[in-house]
């Protein structure tokens, strides 16, 4: 009887088998080694979304709204992204972000030490996303944005991770009358002086798909305001930003730095609402309530439901115009050309048009055919 081959034979054989028909060479070259800031060479391969990318990162904050672009990036770039997560159902989306094993959720609490040493241990990267626009029952704005990055910060310390990259906010100052600026200038602070390397970055108010800008005045629950909606600052494009953080973890120069991320164009609260009514099609009315009367009624109501509403600090910053700081670096410093939000509102509100008008091109290309019809008029004079 015929002998049958055992399988670590047949192994055997196919690989002779490659190398005598000449198959793909398991030889690297130099260019696919890099050695990070702290010495430690990895391997990064291009093959698409099946690249080596060499960096383990973790993203605290990755399934808020900006988390999923920089998650994207990193995931299809080959790096293996680590995803603390706390609830089953808002990761979820996340999985496909990268190809198979590329990305890892791992349970965690901001208050559970274990859990965050856990999830950072074999990082050489750590993003901190995490963040809260309004107190609720479980956690205040201290408890995120002071005492998380505290404990995050801790971690990273603990086990030398290479870089820790703190997303703070625009205007985060110590002396600001708000308390979501206060709390995140805290953070920067206690970020720093646990891990000096840290890279500061406060990104403008953010636009894109589920962002809490156009959709929000776009809908139609967004009523009460405060300040006339006069409010200043330089929107910008999620994208962007995420293409940004994703560039600071390539390079090292941008340690100890502190980036403000902000969109080309300055417009008040006000001025985007004409955009965003101009692009539906729709009038959205807004009613104007002084600041002492709306500021307590919001707290209450804040504290009397549990869906995110519109949140007492929430007023007071609508009275807080942006600031930059002009020692911090910029897009400019990253060879970014930011998007401009007049440009991209037809492509995230098309969806509150009326059926009527659905199809209708843009409000900008509208305008345009209109001033077309009077250039010719005043041509043929």
């Amino acid at each position: 009887m015929q002998k049958a081959c055992s399988p670590s034979s047949m192994n055997s054989l196919r690989t002779a088998m490659r190398a005598s028909c000449g198959g793909p060479s398991l030889t690297r070259s130099v260019s696919d080694i890099a050695i990070t800031r702290t010495g430690k060479p990895i391997i990064r391969t291009q093959g698409g979304r099946s690249s080596l990318g060499g960096h383990t990162v973790t993203v605290f904050g990755a399934t808020g709204f900006l988390g999923r672009y920089i998650v994207n990036r990193l995931a299809r770039k080959g790096c293996t992204v680590i995803v603390p997560f706390r609830e089953e159902m808002a990761k979820r989306h996340l999985k496909v972000a990268g190809d198979l094993g590329r990305v890892i959720f791992m349970e965690y609490d901001l208050r559970n030490t274990q859990s965050l040493e856990e999830s950072v241990r074999h990082s050489d990267v750590v993003y901190n996303l995490v963040g809260r626009m309004y107190p609720t029952k479980n956690f205040d704005l201290e408890d995120v944005h002071v005492e998380g990055t505290e404990r995050i910060a801790d971690a990273v310390a603990k086990y030398d991770c290479d870089r820790f990259i703190q997303v703070s906010s625009y205007n985060a100052s110590l002396d600001s009358p708000s308390e979501f600026f206060r709390t995140k200038a805290r953070g920067e602070q206690v970020a720093r002086s646990i891990f000096p390397e840290t890279t500061i970055v406060r990104p403008a108010p953010l636009f894109g798909f589920e962002d809490r800008l156009l959709h929000r005045l776009a809908g139609v629950t967004n009523v009460l305001t405060s300040n006339h909606m006069q409010e200043r600052y330089w929107p910008v494009h999620a994208i962007d930003v995420g293409e940004a953080l994703e560039r600071m973890l390539y390079d090292d120069n941008t340690a100890s730095e502190t980036y403000e991320l902000f969109g080309p164009k300055n417009y008040s609260t006000a001025e985007i609402a004409e955009l965003v009514d101009k692009e539906i099609g729709k009038h959205r009315r807004h009613i104007n309530l002084p600041k002492k009367i709306l500021k307590p009624a919001a707290k209450l109501l804040n504290q009397a439901l549990w869906w995110p509403v519109l949140s007492a600090d929430e007023i007071e910053r609508e009275f807080i115009d942006q600031t930059i700081d002009p020692r911090a670096k910029t897009f400019k410093d990253l060879s970014i050309e930011p998007a401009e939000l007049s440009s991209l509102t037809f492509h995230y509100l098309q969806g509150y048009r009326s059926s009527s008008f659905y199809d209708l091109p843009p409000a900008t290309e509208r305008e345009k055919r209109e001033e077309k019809k009077f250039l010719h008029v005043l041509d043929s004079q």
